[in-house]
């Protein structure tokens, strides 16, 4: 099993390993590294035309994957980070076209997972967090259940607490338009219509809670 600075070690070197994150456990590298990217959908046999999602330890590292965020999404944040609530956002340039499976656009979550956090400051950037399975299996919420044909093709393994705790993978959401206003809530007729491009952890009704208008 690897430590932090392993792990982080690992990474920073284009590798691919296991981490635990808020919902289940994750397959990832350095975001940036394209080489690396391409080895995260060779490991988990995924379609490249399925972007990869993408956490990040602090909100300054996501410059180095996404364009700067409108108001809308900027609102999000405030409301729903940390936690399991990805972001549609429009891909900083240069970043690795596998990573947004071709689209232009990045899929990115604060992790409220303290390791997970940690581990994305330590390796130096953000980092694609995918389920650790093989498409198609189940994510595992236990290092013990990770499957065997998806750990003989990463680096390591890095089990820290908390342990994963499963349920729903995370809500991936697109901004339509709309505006917020300063304090991050979202209110009247001008309230910003958000697309649900996958149901999860944070419920459509903790959405249309927080002022948004659900498409």
């Amino acid at each position: 099993m690897l430590d932090l600075d392993d792990a982080a070690a690992l990474l920073r070197a284009g590798r691919v390993v296991v981490f635990p994150t808020e919902t289940f456990f994750g397959v990832g590298c350095l975001a940036t590294h394209a080489g690396a990217v391409d080895e995260v959908y060779r490991v988990k046999r995924r379609a490249h035309r399925l972007a990869l999602p993408v956490i990040v330890g602090h909100v300054d590292q996501l410059a180095q994957v996404a364009a700067p965020m409108g108001p809308v999404a900027e609102g999000l944040a405030r409301r729903f980070w940390p936690g399991p609530l990805s972001i549609l956002l429009p891909a900083a340039p240069g970043v690795p076209e596998p990573l947004t499976g071709g689209t232009g656009r990045v899929a990115v979550r604060l992790t409220p997972h303290p390791a997970a956090r940690e581990l994305c400051l330590r390796a130096g950037g953000p980092l694609v967090a995918s389920s650790a399975n093989i498409s198609g299996r189940p994510a595992v919420t236990r290092a013990v259940d990770l499957d065997p044909e998806l750990l003989a093709e990463v680096a390591g393994v890095m089990d820290l607490p908390p342990a994963p705790p499963g349920g729903l993978p995370s809500t991936l959401v697109e901004v339509l338009d709309g505006v917020c206003c300063a304090t991050g809530g979202c209110t009247g007729e001008g309230a910003p219509r958000l697309r649900v491009l996958r149901a999860g952890a944070v419920s459509a009704q903790a959405l249309r809670d927080a002022g948004y208008a659900l498409e």
